[in-house]
């Protein structure tokens, strides 16, 4: 098993910045693909971004490519989300998500993740 725990949230103004961290801990061994996903009131879960454990490799989503971006800290077992240029439409809980197959599975077919976190709620006022 593997649990994730974001940290990092909160509200900021339209144009500001925040970066989300999450620990995971457990059986990382297993893990091959972070990802940081989002869902706002009434609407689907949105997946935003991911890298590949092994090479750092990252992609991000069309909706915030440009403006936030994934990272990770192998040693630390951490995955970050920095976010800039917030817009109230960013305004979501966020949440960590970990998979044992490749990043690409997600791209490809939008299959849920094996692990997910608790969430953080990021609230951008205008």
């Amino acid at each position: 098993q593997v649990q994730l725990a974001e940290s990092g949230g909160g509200s900021v103004q339209a144009g500001g910045s925040l970066r989300l961290s999450c620990a995971a801990t457990g059986y990382t061994l297993s893990l091959n693909c972070m990802g940081w996903f989002r869902q706002a009131p009434g609407k689907e879960r949105e997946g935003i971004a991911t890298i590949y454990i092994g090479t750092g490799t990252s992609k991000h989503a069309a909706s915030v490519k440009g403006r936030f971006t994934i990272s990770q800290d192998k040693d630390k077992k951490e995955v970050y989300l920095q976010m800039n240029s917030l817009t109230p439409d960013d305004s979501a809980i966020y949440y960590c998500a970990a998979d044992r197959d490749f990043c690409s599975k997600y791209w490809g077919s939008r299959a849920d993740f094996d692990y997910y976190g608790q969430g953080t709620q990021v609230t951008v006022s205008s």
